[in-house]
């Protein structure tokens, strides 16, 4: 039985070999530096993590595809982190109600130690698979949804058993990692691994790492709701109008789409109960506002699918 002295010199060997654990000497003296040195070489830095996601574009599209084709059955997309990581994940799926008008419960995200992690670190939560396993019993998997492991080193206990034990229960299982040959990857069907490099401070994943992991939950979520019908063209139309900034933006994206009259947009919107959809319906279809909700909902939410059939 190992001891917990084996464990931690492991540990530290496992992270010795890892790219973002990597130690860079020629910044030792980054202390002394002036500001404006210090914030250009973040900058520069930071403009190298695109490239590093561009190469893993067809992994993404992959993933992506997969994702869209269960959620349009039905399935969730459930994302699964710890630290940084965990942060991410929540803000992805935070984002989108508001942004798309998915349901709370289509886009879901779990955090080691739970939501009082958000703002406090929870003690030994990261390490462990037991937590995770719980975390998702309670979501009660199907071989509709999808889990998305995310972990800056590709080993954290919690993101790793959670992608294993989803895919136990048939679900589509993605590892989003920053370190190649990592055990998330390995433990997924389908495996991102985005290179960044070493860090400006050793070890603080949450600077290049965490800035790509951002761009891929970005692109995740973005083009399923695309692959989903949730926009027109690159109009967000499915738009929550819950405050007056959103229901300006519901009326400037019915004009864009449609180039009618304000006070027609207005009507229209009035019309729809605000939704922004069948406004557009309504305008370039020329139906009222019960039939725009017909042919939406017989084309599964796809506004030119809709459109198409109201010119039939």
């Amino acid at each position: 039985m190992s001891t917990p002295a084996a464990e931690s010199s492991l540990l530290r060997d496992q992270l010795a070999t890892m790219t973002t654990e990597a130690y860079r000497p020629e910044l030792a003296d980054i202390d002394r530096l002036p500001t404006v040195e210090i914030a250009r070489h973040m900058n520069a830095e930071d403009a190298t993590v695109s490239k590093a996601v561009a190469e893993r574009l067809p992994e993404i599209a992959a993933a992506v595809d997969a994702i869209a084709e269960r959620m349009a059955r039905g399935g969730r997309l459930v994302y699964a982190g710890a630290g940084t990581a965990g942060r991410l994940g929540v803000l992805d799926a935070s984002e989108c109600p508001p942004t798309f008008n998915t349901d709370p419960s289509q886009v879901v995200a779990l955090i080691a130690g739970g939501p009082s992690a958000l703002l406090t670190a929870v003690e030994g939560a990261e390490d462990s698979g037991e937590m995770a396993r719980s975390d998702l019993d309670s979501l009660s998997l199907s071989e509709l949804d999808t889990l998305v492991g995310i972990s800056a080193s590709g080993r954290t206990p919690y993101a790793v058993e959670a992608v294993r034990y989803a895919r136990s229960q048939g679900a589509l299982t993605v590892g989003l990692s920053c370190n190649t040959g990592s055990a998330l990857a390995a433990a997924a069907e389908h495996g991102i691994e985005v290179v960044v490099g070493p860090e400006t401070l050793s070890g603080s994943t949450r600077l290049k790492a965490g800035t790509a992991q951002k761009l891929v939950l970005n692109m995740v979520s973005t083009i399923t709701m695309v692959k989903l019908g949730k926009t027109y063209g690159n109009l967000m139309v499915d738009v929550r109008a819950s405050n007056e900034k959103l229901r300006a933006r519901a009326h400037r994206i019915v004009g864009l789409a449609t180039h009618a009259p304000d006070e027609d947009i207005t009507s229209a919107l009035v019309a729809t109960d605000g939704e922004v959809k069948n406004a557009i319906l309504t305008l370039l279809g020329s139906v009222d506002g019960p039939t725009a909700a017909r042919l939406l909902e017989d084309a599964h939410g796809h506004l030119r699918r809709a459109l198409e059939a109201a010119a039939a």
